[in-house]
């Protein structure tokens, strides 16, 4: 099984939906807890319509992202607190039904991962692709640089 993922710090909308479109994504799954953004159509209802626009579904699942104490670790860098918040969150049941639900998504059709972080060490779709043990083949895509080169 195959899938991609893809964070959206210092990417436009334009070169993010082009990254997705070079690579034949046709779903991104939506594994931020809370998906607002800052950054102009990143969030949820923008970013869905975007999407759509270029034949791209969305989905969101809410429960596989990562908890408040998870996301300020990932800000510092600190990859140990991260793992370990998440580790945490992998336990729960509701995690485990939507972490399911995404294994049936990507199996559907061409699927990418999205979260914020850039670097996919960085962030906890790496984490929770880790967890899925073997037969994931991940692969990261990269919108604009944090420079705004591409």
């Amino acid at each position: 099984m195959k899938v991609f993922t893809i964070g959206y710090e210092g990417a436009t909308l334009d070169s993010f939906l082009g990254a997705l479109e070079r690579a034949g994504v046709r779903q991104v799954i939506d594994v931020r807890q809370l998906p607002l953004s800052r950054r102009p159509g990143f969030s949820k209802t923008p970013l869905a319509a975007a999407l759509a626009e270029r034949g791209i579904g969305y989905v969101h699942l809410r429960a596989l992202g990562t908890p408040k104490p998870g996301r300020d670790a990932a800000k510092k860098g600190d990859r140990a607190t991260l793992e370990a918040v998440y580790a945490g969150q992998l336990e729960l049941p509701e995690v485990q039904a939507a972490a399911a639900r995404m294994r049936d998504l990507i199996a559907e059709k061409p699927s990418a991962l999205l979260c914020f972080e850039r670097e996919p060490g960085m962030c906890h779709r790496t984490l929770l692709l880790d967890a899925e043990g073997e037969g994931v083949e991940v692969v990261d895509l990269f919108a604009d640089s944090l420079d705004g080169s591409a």
